[in-house]
């Protein structure tokens, strides 16, 4: 040791016994020995030293314990401890490469060791415990800066100790056997650091230490498994003694095979002679057959690999070594932590986890702390799997943000195990981390999804439907897979991925088996070629181009007379003043501008450039001389435009470094984002298999049947469920046609304990069966075993192979790249709006097709790109309507507008074929119609059950004045959502032809086929569900349905469009009301449909009820009020309901008003009208005749005092008085209503016999009227 660090420790004091006598300088010599430490060299010599002389053992650590009253130096002494336990890893860095500084690495970790059983003690967590117990005592306010640090170092100092690595070659410990780590354990355990630490984790004022106590935690259950702590002090399960009696049968098979095996081999005769063969068929180096010296018994082992020297693998090829084994410690530690983890469960988990996990986000963290979040995530939620499950203590990271957040940082290991090469094995431990916490986050959506609890499983079905959604979440086994590295992955890795993907694709089947469709996201990436450098010139025009172009140019000069306006003139500058290219040698530049705007057809313009160059270089009369004549001029210009003149490349002025930092950026970003187009589309799981039918998806797979015999059940049943996936349901057996995997399946066969692998063994006979089989019809079969095959050749070799050349692209010829040129060059301007189409039928070799022709084109230069050539969608384009064809329609309207079906006659004849939507655009806008309903195809008249002689029934009239629900809505899928944004001839035809779809519903609804919401029947049913809802407290949540549906009936008849209008409650108590089961039931007869799968939240009000069908189910929710058992119309019920009564501002107030008269007069004609039809219902009417005008000026009369009634009802002032003062006028009323209906009965039934679309019509005009 260094002589003055020697004289420092000395300082310090001296132990004798148990006591421990301290120097009168002793803190100033810990502070002495700190400051040595930090100017150590790179050796770490001073730390070694101190190790060597075991300061901490002997001075440190009795200072603490006995004089740990004197605050100063208990902080030195704990800071000078924090920095000798350091660990080995932080202090070189990494493990050094050089031999010198590895035995220096070496020595500070055996130091290390030392310290770390040194600090397995009671006494010395005992005052560590009591320190900073007493400093967490104090309020926020009374801590100084000085207590903050000690806790921090406190917890540092714990968190060295717990992270010392143990020595394999000192501790050869047993399982149950107490290790220096459990010694360490115990003591944290009976000083009760152990709740200081879950305090910490749980109290709010302490959050600042999340990090480090997470870090200590994960530290703690270092060597545990959950396993093991689940199964601590409990008697083994039934489950646990059957798979424990599988594995013992197993190796007892496994044994008396092997024994049975040497009894067949021991020979007859004494082993003296061993007897020497000739071996027929297999010939040795010297091409005779191998003459085999040994035993006869022991020859299915030969080889001619035996006896060669085994070669020596490269390091970059060698297997990644498996990190060290996990180690079942003494039975005490193991309940003590049992017990840990039960109590940081239920009170620490979900708080310290969103601290963790916000500190990550925000980056408030060290690097690499996110695998302790990892760690952690994994650890508790299998133990609370095991521990009888519990969905709430996990619910922190139950999330979509935490799959996220896992898949993101698996996708940023996975990139750097590829740049940092050196530090492979690092990153490949934290993505093996990453993928155990995404897969126990699996299985604990699958626990959730066998739960009891019906919130539970619908949580998980949301959790999955999202994950199922997102492609990432999807594609990233497949990724994981195809990206296997045996040499920077372990094999523990793959054995976690196989069984990962396993599960996820159990979930993914059993999730698809319960739908009819599942839509999922669908990314696809636009890779695009860069085309810096491959631009080809532009080729240069045919004469008969330029000739059409100068006769262009040539006619507009001539027509302006040679003359130049004065803006013109003065904007042209032939020459570029900030060019670093003198002026006298950009003449020729401004010659090939001229001929620039001579080929973009600008005369004027290159008239001004010719004269203003002639100006700048008037020397030698290259542009013309000064008194040139204009038909001169124009002969001078002809020449420039037919002249062959030479292009030089101009250099691109230069950037600021800066600028072109910024550019660079918002290109990559632009391009980045319009490389990635997102869409949806349907989800097909056999699809989805088909990704892992590839030989990259299959080489991991057998690479883990390897070690079928060291693998556990479980693992060998995954890898022979996605090997079944592959060879049965695809059918891609031939994908496994591998002398690799046969020379596997053969040792599989042979195995002495195959009896236990039956799953493989019937799977393998399987495979080798359809092998031979095809082996007896191609010959090539087993040569095609030496080769990994793709899809490509699976199918080649068992459908046939395909001829030489069979398949490819003809080469262009240049005859027919000339032809090609030639035929675009004609009708390049033509009005064509796709000019592929227009070329294919003119192509004298008609094989080609139009992604040939577009793929050269591109190659000639003719297009820039194929973007160019794009066929045009179908309804992309507005095409207007011109004068005759306006007319046309106009005519055809008037020939077809009495027949029966008008729209579909128009169509039929139009000589402009459009989209049916586009017509009755067009019909509306000239204002040959007034309404869409006026085209829908009308009934026959004959029809059986619209005019059948008979009276008209309650049902029937009702169900003419509103349009019916039809039956069974809710049970429809609405199939607006689904459709083309880019197709909008598509989406119109598809309205329209649900339009005419409802037309047919209605009809067939009119002929009885089906009852209507308005029928009594039914509207007994809504009236006494309304009125127990009532009973139940629901009013004011009927009230919002009802104010729901009337504002979307506004709304569909204000914009004319019908879309899934979602029912979203913002309160309270319309959520309950949501949730009820009666409400639900409403909402079911109304119309209303449920959320179809768990991506949606709210019931929707479909688009196929229209907006007279929305307003009669809003009204049906007062039909309690609206149709009184006693006949008459009490008063408190004419009005409108409280909730529409509240003050408001003038404004509003006299618009509810108006729509509450509205209501109240709908409710009086219905009214009234029921009691007509009681009225003629009584008499036996004879059969109905056609109506006469008068009838209808009854029906009139009798809506006018309709109407006042309504007035009255109406009134502001004294509306009680008004009410009650109208009694006597009301009845008066109902009388004359009463004669008027007996005095005109013949009338009266011809009204009610007519047909429901006419009567809607009526209807309809005397509620304008009544608006009027």
């Amino acid at each position: 040791m260094d002589c003055e660090l020697l004289a420092t420790c000395s300082a310090l004091g001296y132990l004798e016994g148990d006591t421990y006598h301290k120097e009168f300088d002793c803190l100033e010599s810990v502070k002495d020995l700190i400051r040595y430490l930090r100017h150590e060299d790179d050796s770490r010599d001073v730390r070694q030293q101190l190790g060597a002389g075991q300061i901490l053992q002997h001075d440190l650590l009795p200072l603490i314990i006995q004089h740990g009253q004197d605050k100063a130096l208990f902080d030195a002494c704990i800071r000078l401890m924090v920095n000798l336990t350091q660990p080995a890893m932080l202090c070189f860095g990494k493990v050094p490469d050089d031999p010198v500084f590895r035995h220096h690495f070496l020595q500070v970790t055996s130091h290390l060791q030392a310290y770390k059983a040194a600090f397995a003690s009671e006494r010395v967590f005992g005052v560590l415990s009591e320190t900073l117990y007493n400093v967490l005592q104090l309020d926020w306010e009374q801590r100084q800066e000085e207590d903050n640090l000690l806790i921090e170092r406190i917890l540092l100092l714990v968190r060295n100790v717990l992270h010392v690595p143990a020595d394999p070659c000192e501790e050869m410990k047993v399982d149950d056997d107490a290790s220096i780590h459990d010694r360490v354990l115990w003591a944290i355990h009976m000083s009760g650091f152990d709740d200081l630490i879950k305090f910490l984790a749980s109290a709010q004022s302490e959050q600042q230490w999340s990090l480090h106590v997470l870090e200590i935690i994960s530290l703690m259950f270092r060597d545990q498994t959950p396993e093991a702590l689940v199964s601590a002090g409990q008697a083994r399960s039934a489950e646990e003694k059957h798979k424990d009696s599988q594995e013992l049968e197993s190796l007892r098979q496994k044994e008396q095979a092997e024994r049975r095996s040497r009894t067949f081999q021991r020979g007859t005769r004494h082993s003296r002679f061993g007897g020497s063969y000739v071996v027929q068929g297999l010939k040795s180096i010297a091409d005779k057959d191998v003459i085999y010296h040994k035993n006869i018994h022991n020859f299915k082992n030969y080889t001619h690999d035996m006896g060669k020297a085994v070669r020596r693998v490269p390091k970059r090829n060698r297997r990644m070594q498996e990190c060290n084994e996990k180690r079942r410690s003494a039975l005490n530690v193991r309940l003590f932590l049992r017990e840990f983890c039960v109590d940081f469960l239920e009170n620490c988990y979900n708080r310290l986890m969103y601290l963790v996990k916000e500190s990550l986000i925000r980056e408030q963290s060290e690097q690499h702390d996110e695998t302790y979040y990892l760690w952690a995530l994994s650890f508790f939620m299998a133990l609370n799997r095991g521990n009888g499950f519990r969905a709430d203590l996990v619910s922190e990271t139950m999330s979509i943000r935490a799959f996220h957040f896992i898949e993101r940082n698996i996708t940023n290991y996975y990139e750097m195990i590829l740049t940092e090469r050196k530090e492979a094995s690092s990153w490949s431990r934290r993505m093996h981390l990453a993928l155990k916490a995404y897969q126990e986050l699996l299985l604990t959506v699958n626990e959730m999804d066998q739960s009891q609890d019906e919130n539970i499983r619908h949580s998980s079905q949301v959790i999955k439907s999202n994950i199922f959604y997102m492609m990432e979440y999807r594609e990233i086994f497949v990724t994981l897979l195809r990206k296997y590295d045996e040499t920077k992955q372990p094999h523990s890795y793959l054995k976690d991925l196989v069984e990962s993907t396993h599960l996820f694709l159990r979930m993914l089947e059993r999730f698809c088996k319960g739908r009819r469709n599942l839509i999922v996201q669908k990314k696809r990436v636009k890779r695009r070629k860069s085309r810096a450098g491959k631009k080809q010139s532009a080729p240069q025009p045919s004469p008969e181009a330029l000739e059409e172009i100068w006769v262009v140019v040539s006619e507009e000069l001539k027509m302006t007379g040679f003359k130049l306006t004065q803006s013109l003139t003065e904007s042209i500058v032939p020459f570029d003043a900030a060019s670093e290219i003198p002026l006298e040698d950009q003449r020729t530049e401004a010659m090939v501008r001229v001929q620039d705007v001579l080929l973009t057809k600008q005369g004027p313009e290159a008239l001004a450039l010719l004269r203003a160059a002639r100006d700048v270089w008037p020397e030698d009369d290259v542009f013309g001389s000064a008194d040139v004549e204009p038909e001169e001029e124009l002969e001078l210009l002809k020449q420039i435009l037919h002249a062959n003149l030479p292009r030089s490349t101009q250099p691109e002025p230069e950037q600021d470094p800066e600028e072109e930092d910024d550019a660079a950026a918002a290109a990559l970003e632009e391009e980045e984002m319009e490389s990635v187009q997102v869409s949806e589309t349907e989800f097909n799981f056999l699809d989805f298999i088909k990704r892992f039918a590839n030989p990259a998806v299959v080489r991991p797979y057998v690479l883990l049947l390897k070690t079928y015999s060291k693998n556990s059940p479980h693992t060998n049943h995954c890898v022979a469920r996605m090997l079944h996936r592959v060879a049965v349901d695809l059918k891609m057996d031939a994908l496994l046609y591998q002398l690799s995997v046969f020379h596997l399946f053969n040792r599989i066969l042979n195995d002495a304990a195959a009896a236990a692998y039956k799953e493989l063994v019937t799977f393998i006979k399987f495979v080798l069966g359809r092998f031979f089989k095809l082996a007896a019809t191609n010959d090539k079969a087993f040569v095609e075993m030496l080769f990994w095959k793709n899809v490509g050749a699976v199918r080649e070799m068992t459908e046939g192979y395909s001829k030489d050349g069979e398949g490819k692209t003809p080469a262009w010829t240049e005859e027919e790249e000339e032809e090609l040129r030639r035929l675009y060059e004609e009708h390049r301007h033509s009005d064509d709006p796709d000019i592929v189409e227009t070329l294919l039928p003119l192509l004298s070799n008609s094989n080609r097709n139009r992604r040939q022709v577009v793929v050269q084109l591109v190659h000639m230069g003719l297009a820039e790109s194929s973007k160019e050539l794009k066929k045009q969608k179908k309804g992309t384009r507005i095409v207007l309507w011109t004068e005759e064809q306006e007319e046309e329609l106009q005519m055809l309207f008037e020939e077809f507008k009495d027949s029966d079906d008008v729209l579909g006659n128009i169509l039929k004849k139009i000589t402009a074929k459009r989209s049916r939507a586009r017509v009755v655009d067009k019909l509306l806008s000239m204002g040959l119609v007034s309404e869409r309903r006026e085209l829908y195809k009308k009934r026959s008249r004959g029809a059986p059950g619209k005019s059948s002689g008979r009276g008209m029934t309650e049902e029937d009239f009702l169900a003419g004045i509103s349009q019916e629900f039809p039956d069974g809505l809710d049970e429809r899928e609405d199939d607006d959502d689904g459709g083309d944004d880019d197709d909008d001839d598509d989406e119109e035809e598809e309205s329209a032809a649900s339009e005419e779809e409802e037309e047919q519903e209605r009809g067939r609804s009119n002929k009885g086929g089906r009852k209507s919401l308005t029928s009594p029947v039914v509207r007994a049913d809504v009236g006494s569900m309304v009125s127990s809802l009532q009973e139940a407290g629901m009013s004011d949540a009927l009230h919002w349905l009802q104010r729901c549906l009337k504002r979307t009936a506004d709304d569909r008849d204000a914009d004319g469009l019908s879309q899934p209008v979602p029912l979203a409650p913002f309160s309270q108590p319309y959520e309950d009301a949501m949730e009820h089961k009666g409400f639900q039931k409403l909402l079911r007869k109304l119309g209303i449909r449920p959320p179809a799968n768990e991506q949606e939240s709210f019931w929707r009000i479909p688009a196929k009820l229209s907006s007279s069908q929305l307003r009669c189910a809003a009204g049906s929710l007062d039909q309690r009020d609206a149709l009184p058992e006693s006949g008459h119309v009490p008063e408190e019920h004419t009005g409108p309901s409280e909730d529409l009564q509240q003050p408001q501002e003038d404004e509003q107030d006299k618009k509810e008003k108006k729509k509450s008269s509205k209501q109240r007069t709908k409710a009086m004609k219905e009214l009234l009208l029921t009691r007509k039809r009681k009225h003629h219902t009584s008499e036996d009417s004879a059969p109905i005749s056609a109506a006469s005008p008068p009838d209808n000026m009854a029906a009139k009369r009798v809506n006018k005092k309709k109407s006042k009634r309504s007035r009255v009802l109406d009134d502001d002032g004294g509306e009680e008085e008004v009410v009650r003062g109208g009694d006597k006028e009301d009845k008066e009323n109902d009388s004359a209503a009463a004669m008027e209906l007996d005095r005109d009965a013949d009338s009266d039934q011809e009204s009610v016999s007519a047909p429901p679309k006419r009567r809607r019509k009526v209807a309809i005009i005397d509620e304008e009227e009544e608006e009027d």
